[in-house]
Parts: C-alpha cells; sequence; structure tokens
C-alpha cells in the first residue's frame, strides 16, 4: 500500500513580499532579515499538522539570484536544506522574475497526475496558477492556498480566481513570521558577484514623466480584491504645469505618501552610504525594485489592480520628496 504525503510548494517572492510588509510595512524584501531554514523548518511542522501526513518535500520556487538564472549563494544553502527542492526561474533585465509561474504549474499537474502526493499546500497568491490548481484537483490531489495573513489576520495578496478555486485557503502561523523575519537594522552585506537585477539597466525608465508608467506589479503581488471602475475618457495632462498633488483625491494623497514613507525608511535601512549618496545621484530614475515595491504597496493600500497613470506621477514625485528629506 501506498504512503500518503503532502507538499509544500513556496512561492518566494509572495512570501518574502507578504511578511516584508507584514514585518515592515512595505513589501521590499531587501528591508528585511530572514531566517531561511528556520522559517522552511516551522512551514513544514504547518503543513504535517494541518494535513496529518508526512511531507513529502518543499518545492522552493524563486528567480535565480545569478546571471542566467543560477542560485546565488542564499539559494544554494536553502538547496541544500533537508527536503527542499530548489526550483529556479530567471530574472529579466528590468527586474522581473520569469519562468516561475510555469515551472509551479507544471509541477501541480505533474505530481498529481504520477500520485505522487495527497495534498498539496501552495504557499502563493498568483491568479496565474489558478488553472493549473484546477487541473492538479481533476487528477484527484487536494491544493489547500497557504497564505501570509495581513495585519488585520486576512490572506495577505491572494487572488480571488485562485481563492475559489482552491479546496480552502489557510493562514502562515503568525508566530512563524514573528520568530524568523525581522526588520533590518544594519545595511546589507555587498554580495560578491552582482546578479543581473542589479548591473542590468532597466528596458523601461521608471522616472516619473507623463509617458513612463512603469511595470504593472505581478498578480501574486496584488490585493485580492479588484475594484472595477468605468474607464476614465483620456484627457491630455500637462504634467509640467500641473502640481502633482491636484492630480489625487485626499486619500490618495494620505496612501502615497505613507507608501513612499514606508518603502524609502525599509530601503535606508538596509542600503550601504554609497548606495544612499546614488539614490539621489540618479533621479528621477528610480531603481526597478525600489520602484516595483511603491505600486505594489499602493496598489494593496487602495484595493486596485490598476493605478492610473496620474497617481502613478504623483506617487514617484512623492517618492523623491520623501528619499530627500530621508537624506537630510
Amino acid at each position: 500500500m501506498n504512503r500518503s504525503y503532502c507538499a509544500l510548494y513556496v512561492d518566494a517572492g509572495y512570501l518574502l513580499a507578504a511578511t516584508a510588509t507584514c514585518v515592515s510595512g512595505s513589501s521590499l524584501r531587501a528591508g528585511v532579515v530572514v531566517d531561511h531554514q528556520r522559517l522552511i523548518e516551522q512551514l513544514i511542522a504547518q503543513a504535517e499538522r494541518l494535513s496529518g501526513l508526512p511531507l513529502l518535500r518543499v518545492n522552493w520556487y524563486d528567480s535565480g539570484g545569478q546571471r542566467g538564472g543560477n542560485p546565488d549563494e542564499l539559494q544554494e544553502r536553502i538547496g541544500m536544506l533537508p527536503r527542499v527542492k530548489l526550483r529556479l526561474g530567471r530574472l529579466s533585465y528590468g527586474g522581473e522574475q520569469k519562468g516561475v509561474d510555469l515551472r509551479i504549474g507544471l509541477d501541480l499537474a505533474t505530481h498529481s497526475r504520477n500520485r505522487i502526493v495527497d495534498i498539496i499546500y501552495l504557499l502563493s497568491g498568483d491568479d496565474d496558477l489558478t488553472e493549473a490548481v484546477e487541473e492538479a484537483q481533476h487528477l484527484g490531489a487536494q491544493v489547500i492556498v497557504l497564505a501570509v495573513p495581513d495585519k488585520d489576520g486576512n490572506p495577505n495578496g491572494v487572488s480571488k480566481h485562485l481563492w475559489r478555486e482552491a479546496d480552502d485557503v489557510q493562514l502562515v502561523d503568525p508566530s512563524i513570521i514573528d520568530d524568523t523575519v525581522f526588520v533590518r537594522t544594519t545595511p546589507a552585506p555587498a554580495p560578491e558577484q552582482p546578479s543581473a537585477s542589479e548591473t542590468a539597466e532597466p528596458q523601461v525608465d521608471s522616472a516619473p514623466t507623463p509617458t513612463s508608467i512603469g511595470a504593472r506589479p505581478s498578480p501574486k503581488q496584488m490585493p485580492a480584491r479588484r475594484v472595477d471602475r468605468p474607464a476614465p475618457i483620456p484627457v491630455p495632462i500637462d504634467f509640467d504645469r500641473v502640481d502633482p498633488a491636484m492630480l489625487v483625491t485626499a486619500d490618495e494623497e494620505a496612501a502615497i505618501t505613507a507608501v513612499s514613507k514606508a518603502v524609502v525608511s525599509s530601503w535606508m535601512r538596509s542600503a550601504s552610504p554609497s548606495a544612499r549618496a546614488h539614490l539621489l545621484e540618479r533621479k528621477p530614475s528610480i531603481p526597478p525594485e525600489l520602484d516595483r515595491a511603491l505600486l505594489v504597496d499602493l496598489s494593496g493600500r487602495l484595493g486596485v489592480y490598476e493605478i492610473s497613470e496620474p497617481t502613478r506621477f504623483r506617487l514617484r514625485t512623492r517618492f523623491w520628496d520623501v528619499a530627500e528629506e530621508f537624506a537630510e
């Protein structure tokens, strides 16, 4: 008789951004320090406790930290942990992860088809995984979404479609986050070999200009609730003549300010003095990692999927206001 197992699929991008938001108020991964080994051990213990089954293995999905999708030093250490399988995609020149969702989807279907496990805990919120979850269910596996809780104790950033199709949505035990993820208080050590995302120039300039609206955050980083609004009638805006603060509502302005302060504060704690100086030298071009965190965090705070061009423009101008305030 075959033994029953559970498995844990961890979308590292979702897990680390969501726990960073929980701990520091910003999704910026560089703003937190993570005890990865202890975090994985405790997630394994929770999966086994919830399922009542032994865990076969953890699949850890992330973008390779080195060129060509190769693992960096930290990812090498994670891959050496017991019962952990490293599954890497790659980073685009703009810092976006590629191939990770496809790997998760293929593994969901393959492991379910081969009856390798009975229950799969999917630690992700990505809408793009919905169809793969359905396929795994059709093949006889249970798929339970394991979500990071937000400040109100609700699942953070789980797509409504994924939530609806999953067999259940359960929360990572908050004590696990408290025990393994901490706000960074000293600058992060410089990597021995810079990753592709750190050395390559982005293909889209993220400066606050009328024609540069930046990359849209991926579905896994979006709030669970999407707010549909009527399509606005395009009205040409002369950004050089309009006060950016006049382009948004009072509530949006408050959210923009809160997000800008959280992202800048988190980044400043993790950056070296030379990196801080270099940031201001790059104005008005915002580094992709910071720009992405700004967009993701504002989307979550406003509860919307799309951020309008005027709001993006105001967000980026406010970012520089706050960055210069912190530099003084």
